[in-house]
């Protein structure tokens, strides 16, 4: 058996069953054996960078090792953004990478991947015997499910291709060594957050990706009713929960006039499973009289600008909610909170825009395309947003619980969502999703579009296309400078999707994004829809930020 061989065995051991990347001179026989083997189903992309972005955007959904592949060298190369963006997701991923061989250094595509890793924030293990073989795939995977981040096996080809002498010894996969993770809260931690929330008057839970992954729901339902408390997610956790009527959507810079008003009377913040980051609380000025309650299966997790929890508690996130929501019940603890009629009346219609505008002719309000989308497209189906300026309309106003739903701003980089939502989209059995994101965004990587229709992916990618940069559109009009510099002319992206296979349609009204959104409903396949918005609506977040604008 040859050390390529054994490495393939090895990642079939691990339990792989998808495999994203490109073939090259570096993996192409440890991707022959890993076809050999059967059971592993190999998506060939057209950029290395995409197969690494579909491996995030699977390890988002699943929260199971992510895999990509790449040649030596340049393949390498052609990960960094790709791997800082995953690094930034927490995203456990392996990526199985040729290095050039150990014997010729004047090899062309040579690099010096343990450098390139680590300026790529990824993990680093390389086979350098055969006799590592084992360890290292070992090691691969369990640094990236034990450190949440995506690491780099790097395999020199010489030494892919010496013999493996112990092949009738069975691989013992990474599973072996992870024990148990749930993590039980400290009972005295307990008492101190139950003395907290129970001394408050209006406290606010607010959820984040951790409680997601945990499956708090239900507990976090019945703390937020016992404490009378308004339900606030993350970005990252986006409309979890939202099928409470007091859910108050984003806490942060997606949120929404109504709710910044409401966090203002805060008195107390429960925040499970959030990392309570400067864009979740506003840079400190969101919740000005609250003292915070945190519960986190980290150790420590230090707040924007330095500040711990007055509070915090070490668990995983629905043992600590149950655990907190036992103790108040014990203490016949009620309170009602903002649970009020009142209170409720404001939450209604918040996600609601109604600031004017002129619009250009022959494009579309594009708060009018968000609310025909969420019409639309069954809460059945899952939603992936992009970042860039047109994040602050799907970010705010997509408010309806779906089955899976996946923002961008990782790293604060446009043009990785579609991987992302490709990966997703696999993950998930390739049930129907809709991606939402703009037009600078999607032509990076719209190449990706044929591996769509190659694989069938019943993927929807609605393209709010103002022909912009737009954070840069904006950001120069608000200094008044020459905006005009960050215009950048499109193609009708529709025809270009139906010269890929697909399916397209140019959308230049209300009418036409309704007609082809229905369209793709009732078949999904791969699709995208061209919407030419009106570079005239800014986003409230822009508006608030570079305007000095709340309306």
């Amino acid at each position: 058996m040859k050390v390529y061989q054994r490495l393939a065995n090895n990642f079939k051991a691990e339990g792989v069953t998808h495999m994203f990347g490109i073939m090259g001179d570096g993996n192409m026989y440890w991707m022959h054996e890993l076809d050999k083997l059967g059971g592993v189903k190999m998506l060939e992309v057209r950029h290395e960078g995409a197969g690494l972005g579909m491996a995030d955007g699977w390890a988002r959904a699943t929260r199971t090792v992510g895999i990509a592949t790449a040649t030596c060298g340049p393949g390498v190369s052609q990960l960094a953004t790709a791997f800082l963006t995953a690094s930034r997701a927490e995203s456990p991923i392996v990526a199985f990478c040729g290095e050039h061989p150990t014997n010729d250094q004047e090899y062309n595509q040579r690099l010096d991947q343990a450098r390139f890793a680590a300026g790529c924030e990824a993990g680093f293990v390389r086979v350098n015997t055969p006799d590592d073989a084992d360890d290292a795939v070992r090691k691969a995977f369990y640094l990236a499910k034990m450190e949440s981040r995506p690491v780099m096996l790097s395999a020199p080809m010489d030494i892919q291709q010496k013999a493996f002498e112990n092949d009738d010894e069975p691989y013992k996969p990474s599973s072996s060594l992870i024990p148990p993770r749930a993590v039980r809260p400290d009972p005295e931690a307990l008492r101190q957050a139950a003395d907290i929330v129970a001394g408050s008057k209006h406290p606010v839970i607010l959820v984040g990706r951790g409680a997601r992954w945990s499956g708090a729901g239900e507990a976090v339902l019945r703390l937020a009713k016992r404490t009378g408390a308004l339900i606030a997610t993350t970005l990252m956790a986006k409309t979890w929960l939202s099928e409470d009527e007091y859910h108050a959507g984003i806490s942060g810079t997606y949120g929404t006039r109504t709710a910044m008003k409401l966090f203002e009377e805060a008195d107390c913040v429960v925040a499970i499973g959030a990392s309570m980051n400067r864009y979740t609380i506003e840079h400190g000025y969101l919740y000005p009289k609250a003292r915070y309650v945190q519960i986190d299966s980290k150790p420590h997790v230090v707040m924007a600008g330095g500040r711990s929890a007055d509070c915090y508690v070490q668990a995983d996130a629905k043992a600590g909610v149950e655990g907190l929501d036992k103790l108040l019940e014990e203490r016949s603890f009620k309170n009602a909170g903002y649970r009020t009629p009142d209170v409720r009346k404001q939450l209604v219609g918040q996600y609601e825009d109604r600031k004017e505008y002129p619009i250009e002719p022959g494009t579309v309000d594009p708060r009018e395309v968000i609310r025909i989308l969420e019409e639309t497209v069954p809460t059945s189906m899952s939603l992936f947003t992009g970042s860039g300026a047109t994040a602050g309309f799907s970010n705010i106003m997509f408010s309806r619980q779906r089955p899976l739903v996946l923002p961008s701003h990782f790293f604060g980089c446009i043009g990785q969502m579609m991987p992302a939502a490709m990966g997703a989209v696999v993950a998930t059995g390739n049930k129907p999703a809709m991606l939402v994101d703009g037009d600078a965004s999607v032509m990076m990587h719209l190449a990706e579009f044929e591996t769509m229709v190659r694989y069938n992916m019943p993927l929807l990618i609605v393209v709010m296309n103002n022909e912009a940069l737009g954070s840069e559109y904006y950001k120069l009009d608000a200094h008044k400078m020459n905006a005009e510099l960050a215009t950048i002319p499109t193609p009708d992206l529709g025809a270009v999707a139906k010269a890929f296979g697909g399916r397209g349609r140019l959308a230049r009204s209300a009418d036409d994004v309704r007609g082809a959104a229905a369209e793709w409903v009732a078949k999904p396949g791969p699709m995208i829809i061209d919407a030419r918005i009106a570079r005239s609506v800014v986003t409230l977040p822009y508006r608030r930020i570079h305007y000095g604008q709340d309306e």
